[in-house]
């Protein structure tokens, strides 16, 4: 299954008292060179690589794909696939919606996308696509992802 997540508030919840993952380089040059990870992420993507899944990234962000990378390999995570803003744009272009979703993770072969966003869930709902939704504050995220997988027929 090729599974996407969301950064903003998802994979990176600044303000909210959750502890981030710790990275390959010492801490004060990765303060300076990437944003926080949530504690949790390295983990979950491991056990999904085990379990057979692709991990995507799918962003409405400006970050460039070259900046995510980044950020996820010095945390030692590898992406399958980055969708940004300027990439998601381009696919969305010709295709007729009477209100272009902000993603549409079908465009890109993407099974479940994992999202901080109401918004996003009730899109997947009127275009077809599977949404799970994690709060930023929920300290059980990557348990909640798990179950959910291991209820779901793929």
């Amino acid at each position: 299954m090729r599974i996407s997540f969301d950064i903003d508030d998802t994979l990176v919840c600044p303000g909210v008292d959750m502890p981030a993952e710790v990275g390959r380089i010492p801490n004060f040059i990765h303060r300076r060179l990437t944003e926080p990870l949530r504690r949790g992420t390295c983990p979950l993507v491991r056990e999904l690589r085990r379990r057979g899944h692709a991990i995507w990234i799918y962003t409405s962000s400006g970050r460039t794909p070259f900046q995510i990378r980044l950020w996820l390999f010095l945390h030692g995570i590898r992406a399958d696939g980055i969708i940004n803003d300027e990439r998601h744009r381009r696919a969305m272009a010709g295709r007729r919606f009477s209100r272009v979703p902000s993603k549409y993770p079908p465009a890109f072969g993407i099974d479940l996308h994992i999202d901080n966003s109401e918004g996003v869930r009730m899109e997947g709902d009127e275009h077809g696509f599977r949404v799970f939704v994690v709060q930023p504050d929920d300290k059980h995220w990557t348990a909640r992802i798990l179950d959910a997988l291991d209820h779901t027929r793929t």
